[in-house]
Formats: C-alpha cells, structure tokens, sequence
C-alpha cells in the first residue's frame, strides 16, 4: 500500500482555491467586480466548511454586543465581516441564509478576504480597500468587544486576514508598520500561496530558537502552502477538540515551517508596554 501524499493534499487545497478564482475570471473579468469579489468570499468559505466540526457554523454578516447587559445602552456593532465562523450551540440574534447576526461569545473566528493585497499605501483613508493598512484597520474597530483583547482571559478567536494575491516585496518595513498596528489582533495571515504570517505570544518553545521572546509576528515562505496553512491553524484554534493527533496531517513539512522564515530574525517586536 502506497503511503499518503499529505503534503501534495494540503498544496492541493491551494490549487482548488486558485483554480476555482480564476474560473470566475475568465468568464466575466471585473464586469462586475463587488459580486467577483463576494464569489470569492464564498469560495474560501466551502472549503473551510468542508473541514468544519459539525458543531460550527460557517457565514457572513455582523457582530454585535453590549457591555451594558441589563439595560442595553451601550450597543457595538461590528463592520460587516466577510467570514464570521460561529458556534452553531449558541443562539443567534439574526440568521437568513449565509448572512448572519450572532453576539461576541458565539463567535470563534472573522477573516477578510480580499483578490489581492497591495502594500504600496501608507494612508489609511486613501480609499484603497486592498492595502493592507486599511484591512487591518477594519479587523481593529472588533477590540470594542472585550473578547477579542488578543492576551485577555477569554478563549483565544481566530482573526485573519487571507488575499488570493500579493503585490509587494514581502519583507518591506511597511508589512511591519501594519502588524504594529494590529498588535496581535489579527493573528493569521495569508499573502497569497507563498506567504504566511504568524501572530505568537511567546516564542520561547521555537525551533530552531530566535534572539527574541515575547509577543511578535513572524513571516514564512511557505511555498504552495500559505493557504492550508491558514485554515489548518484555524481548524486548530476554533475545535473543541485537542488536535494533537492530527499535526502530521495539517502541518506537513518536514522540520514543521520553522525552517522556511523568511530571515532568522524575522520578528516584529510590539511595544513593551502594549
């Protein structure tokens, strides 16, 4: 019997994302590209539902909260989100299809999707919805829900970031200046088939080690294997379940991607009193 090829299944997850893209593409170009783009949203939501324990929900659509739960007057809403991934155990407020309005604890991970990514504007309001800035930025405005405090007490949720494309040298100081600013909010992200990121609260467990411990990002080449990568660590943070036994499957190189940084020190340090 032949042994399993785990690592061409998992570059295989990134084909059936890109080929299925392109599909769209072909056919109709940006004829109508805000309906383009929500294809492309519904795209990675399939694929991720295809993995999803049968106890979690898969959608678009809004959080909402209120730290004020007697009398309702401090209300939160969030942007509209683009993958909201929820407990399908909790109630929700609102549910019609895809589109949904569930409350912070319901929810175990939000990603934006974008076609493309560009890191080439430093302006916040320049109207460029793909630079990376601005996303992040969007992701930002979820820290009015206490939850989402990335080193809080609360189960820790999923918040990425995932582009089918990448336009810029990915070691620019500019990637830095963004990730500073999401300060571990934002913990995954996905920069096209090749490039990965990382948010770690500690790094002190790292092999092979690096000249830094703490909270930082750090940036791999991840050749084929951006994608999987993404929704293996999301699988791995949203399931009850420990998901010890299934490492060999989700994250199949061989010396795991510490090895494929893309320098040693490939670390964004976050203010010491953040």
């Amino acid at each position: 019997m032949s042994l399993p090829r785990i690592l061409e299944f998992q570059k295989s997850i990134t084909r059936e994302l890109l080929i299925t893209k392109d599909r769209v593409e072909f056919l109709i170009g940006d004829a109508n590209w805000g309906d383009v783009g929500r294809y492309k949203e519904a795209i990675l939501r399939k694929i991720i539902s295809q993995f999803l324990p049968t106890t979690l929900k898969i959608g678009t659509g809004f959080i909402i909260g209120n730290n004020d739960h007697y009398t309702g007057l401090l209300n939160q809403v969030s942007s509209q989100l683009d993958i909201i991934i929820y407990d399908d155990n909790s109630p929700v407020v609102f549910r019609e299809g895809d589109f949904v309005i569930v409350t912070e604890s319901a929810v175990r991970a939000v990603i934006e999707v974008k076609t493309g990514i560009t890191n080439h504007t430093r302006n916040i309001d320049s109207g460029n919805d793909s630079a990376f800035n601005k996303i992040i930025a969007k992701l930002n405005r979820l820290r009015v829900f206490e939850s989402f405090n990335p080193d809080g007490i609360a189960r820790k949720k999923f918040v990425g970031v995932f582009a089918y494309n990448y336009t810029g040298n990915f070691t620019d100081e500019r990637i830095d200046e963004v990730l500073k600013l999401s300060d571990g909010l934002v913990n995954h992200v996905a920069l096209g088939p090749n490039n990965f990121i990382r948010y770690w609260k500690h790094t002190s467990d790292l092999v092979p080690p690096i000249p830094y411990y703490g909270r930082c990002y750090i940036r791999y080449n991840l050749i084929d294997l951006s994608f999987s990568y993404f929704i293996s660590n999301l699988l791995h943070i949203v399931s009850d379940e420990d998901p010890t036994d299934r490492y060999w499957f989700s994250f199949p190189i061989e010396g795991t991607k510490e090895r494929h940084r893309t320098e040693q020190r490939a670390v964004i340090p976050l203010p010491d009193n953040q």
